[in-house]
């Protein structure tokens, strides 16, 4: 791994079965959204043994003639969506704040848990995303610090908690970078 700088990091590694499937959906969703990979699947991206279910983003609000393309497009090319097969209701599902789950056709694990940005801290995360080429193609992810800080503050389970100290320890970054978040999580009510 080579971070560049702040915005870019050069990964390395060969690519897991998983990683070729998030690369494939997100390629299709680049096409038509703005999107950003968050949670448990930023720290398996960067070496964490350990698997999930799903695979959690958000993607900037669109319009439902925009979110029809998209479907159209993730299901010619070999997904499809676990909850319902009508766009009008995954659309509704979205606007709501709700998320929707795309798979592999002909699977349901692991899933690409999706949700449209919600509030401020959802923008501050998609705008703040950092690039990741990888020897198969890029992807975004949210910044790491801010990752790490979400997963040490607001979510807590273990698992959030050894997800955050491995990408604390690998991209070494100190406490103080991580404790500015509380802040910011308080302000927007998260805290």
């Amino acid at each position: 791994m080579e971070i560049i700088d702040d915005k870019t990091i050069i990964l390395d590694r060969e690519l897991s079965e998983l990683d070729q499937i998030v690369l494939r959906f997100v390629h299709i969703l680049e096409k038509h959204v703005p999107y950003v990979l968050i949670s448990g699947y930023v720290s398996i991206l960067f070496g964490r043994p350990r698997t999930t279910e799903d695979v959690d983003l958000f993607i900037a609000p669109m319009s439902k003639e925009q979110f029809q393309a998209l479907y159209d497009d993730l299901l010619s090319n070999g997904f499809w969506s676990i909850i319902s097969d009508d766009v009008s209701e995954l659309y509704s599902q979205l606007q709501d704040k709700l998320s929707i789950r795309f798979a592999e056709k002909g699977k349901v694990l692991p899933n690409m848990e999706v949700k449209f940005v919600r509030d401020v801290l959802d923008r501050i995360t998609l705008q703040g995303k950092v690039k990741v080429i990888t020897k198969e193609g890029d992807l975004f992810v949210g910044n790491i610090e801010q990752q790490i800080a979400y997963k040490k503050f607001v979510l807590m389970s273990q698992k959030d908690l050894e997800d955050a100290r491995h990408l604390q320890h690998l991209f070494g970054i100190d406490d103080h970078n991580i404790n500015k978040y509380k802040e910011v999580f308080k302000y927007y009510g998260r805290l």
